[in-house]
């Protein structure tokens, strides 16, 4: 298709000229090509995430007649939540109303759910469908009690987290975007999570633990397998850093700041100072 002519006149501006023959270039190679544009510019959908299905499909257990209510504790939560905002604008408290629902259902939003929260928010469903369908933090489909999140993106694939995904199929006897016969695990490959730092790292969401969406971090097979062990006899493993790193430190250990900072813009650490020498005695 060709340009619009508006582009065109624009750029046969003297000072556009040299930009034509890339416009042209940019707008045509694609076709030429047998390219489809689109495509260069879509996202791998997750199996499990909130992009796994636009339309919500009936099935037996996520259905507007599936039993949902707040507990009386998540109750609690829930008006604290809605007490946050004004009346007008209940709708900002759609995101967490939803991950409240989640967690207790689960790990996972079945319609009937969505539909609660908005009738607490006094909105139209189909406002808080656009939310669920575009945050991939919300399930709208069942996981695993645990939800193994294996992060892929550029700095822990350089540091190994194709290996890291292998041991977890190994361990877990399923592939990426498939949960286990007894929906005890889900494991889904996801993009960063912020922990570049510390890659490889896995994220595993358990909502109804106490280390729920807990980082294990600096990851190598063998404690990856231990993680997933523990988890498999609902061990909690320390999340983290599974070698011992204390905030964003080389691995290797720190190699600056080695000394108690001096000096006048501290002058707390005298009193410090004195009340460790104290407590030592």
């Amino acid at each position: 298709r060709p340009p619009p002519l508006s582009l065109v006149l624009l750029l046969r501006q003297p000072q556009f000229a040299m930009m034509l023959p890339l416009a042209s270039l940019r707008l045509s190679s694609s076709s030429s090509l047998g390219i489809n544009r689109r495509s260069l510019h879509s996202s791998r959908q997750s199996p499990h995430g909130s992009d796994k299905i636009v339309k919500h499909l009936e099935t037996e257990e996520n259905n507007e007649n599936t039993p949902f209510d707040f507990t009386p504790e998540n109750w609690i939560k829930a008006k604290a939540i809605l007490a946050k905002y004004p009346s007008n604008y209940a709708r900002a408290a759609c995101l967490p109303l939803l991950d409240l629902a989640q967690r207790q259902y689960g790990g996972w939003l079945p319609i009937s759910a969505m539909n609660k929260c908005a009738d607490v928010m006094g909105i139209p469903p189909m406002w808080v469908y656009e939310s669920a369908s575009f945050y991939s933090m919300f399930n709208r489909s069942p996981v695993g009690k645990y939800f193994v999140q294996v992060c892929g993106t550029t700095p822990c694939e350089i540091r190994g987290s194709n290996e890291i995904m292998a041991a977890c199929v190994e361990t877990l006897g399923i592939k990426p975007g498939q949960t286990s016969a007894d929906r005890r695990f889900t494991l889904l490959e996801v993009e960063c999570l912020g922990a570049c730092s510390h890659a490889p790292m896995i994220q595993v969401a358990a909502p109804t633990t106490a280390n729920s969406d807990a980082y294990y971090e600096d990851l190598t097979v063998e404690t990856t397998k231990a993680v997933l062990e523990k988890l498999k006899k609902d061990e909690l493993p320390k999340p983290g850093s599974q070698i011992g790193r204390i905030g964003c430190e080389p691995a290797t250990g720190r190699k600056t700041l080695l000394e108690k900072p001096l000096g006048p813009y501290a002058p707390f650490l005298e009193e410090l100072d004195k009340a460790e020498k104290t407590a030592a005695q």
